[in-house]
């Protein structure tokens, strides 16, 4: 198997601002393409915005009306997927061919998701997965995925596949991708906690499989609105030993050489969904259909 390079890009964006979001992303992306890049990742949110520490006016039992005023300005800055936004990023993957794997805040009717989108170097969108379960107060912006967008996609160099923040911690939806045959596992977010990293080593060693981690940096006197994250970005084998970061100095990209010959090493004792699994006593039953509120038939 050749070596496949990956990067993790580390950056801030700016909540309800979009165009400058996708701008900076455009400039993250040709960098890592210059460190020639197969495939590129980017935090949680990171198009749309991740507007720590803002309530939107929200308490039990009442809303202000600033509150709805800005969850409006929240709304107009989200993505339509597909849409012109979509097309900028297609082109980006497209012209430095890479594949692209990036948080935004997908827009659908009224409601907004916390969404990975990933495009191909042709510049298509190859997939997305909208965040089964948002976190706390996340729940009050964010309306929740389902089972029809768990996509791990192949790649030519392996598969690669999306689980935001908390998700992480969910080991159904774990289990899910190893049972996918994920073997670069991206995890998007905002988790700048001295937790997270063991949380990503624990993950590669349970699923023998590349964890790239790309967490946003953004210190709150440089911005109007929110509060600061500390990056901690990461790349992990599987075996559990951090090949990069965790970085929580700044702005960065994180970079590796990556061997896929270590994912069938690492499986030799452990492979979670194949030799290592008890089927005749535990077993896991996934719905990937889709689950609107509305259905018509005729």
């Amino acid at each position: 198997m050749s070596p496949v390079r990956v990067a993790v890009v580390q950056a801030g964006s700016v909540p309800f601002d979009s165009d400058s979001n996708i701008a900076q992303a455009e400039r993250w992306i040709a960098e890592a393409a210059r460190g020639s890049a197969q495939l590129v990742v980017f935090p949680e949110a990171f198009l749309g915005g991740y507007p720590k520490g803002s309530d939107f006016g929200a308490r039990v039992g009442s809303r202000t009306p600033e509150g709805r005023q800005l969850f409006r300005r929240y709304w107009e800055n989200a993505l339509d997927v597909p849409g012109g936004a979509t097309a900028r990023l297609g082109e980006a993957a497209r012209a430095h061919g890479v594949w692209l794997v990036i948080g935004a805040i997908e827009r659908s009717g009224g409601t907004l998701y916390c969404t990975a989108l990933f495009f191909a170097p042709d510049g298509s969108l190859a997939g997305k997965h909208r965040k089964l379960m948002p976190t706390a107060m996340e729940r009050l912006i964010w309306g929740f995925g389902d089972g029809s967008t768990l996509p791990v996609i192949e790649t030519g160099f392996g598969r690669i596949g999306a689980v935001v923040c908390w998700e992480n911690y969910m080991p159904l939806l774990r289990a899910a991708m190893y049972a996918k045959g994920i073997q670069f596992y991206c995890a998007p977010t905002v988790d700048d906690r001295e937790t997270w990293l063991p949380t990503m080593r624990h993950i590669a060693l349970e699923g023998r499989c590349f964890v790239l981690s790309a967490c946003q940096y953004r210190k709150a006197p440089e911005i109007a609105e929110g509060e600061w994250i500390r990056g901690g970005s990461v790349i992990v084998n599987p075996l559990g030993v951090v090949l990069a970061g965790p970085n929580y100095e700044g702005e960065c990209i994180l970079a590796a050489t990556l061997d896929p010959g270590e994912i069938a090493e690492g499986k030799f004792d452990l492979d979670v969904v194949g030799h290592y699994a008890r089927p005749d006593v535990f077993r896991l039953e996934v719905n990937e259909s889709p689950a609107p509120g509305t259905q018509f038939r005729k």
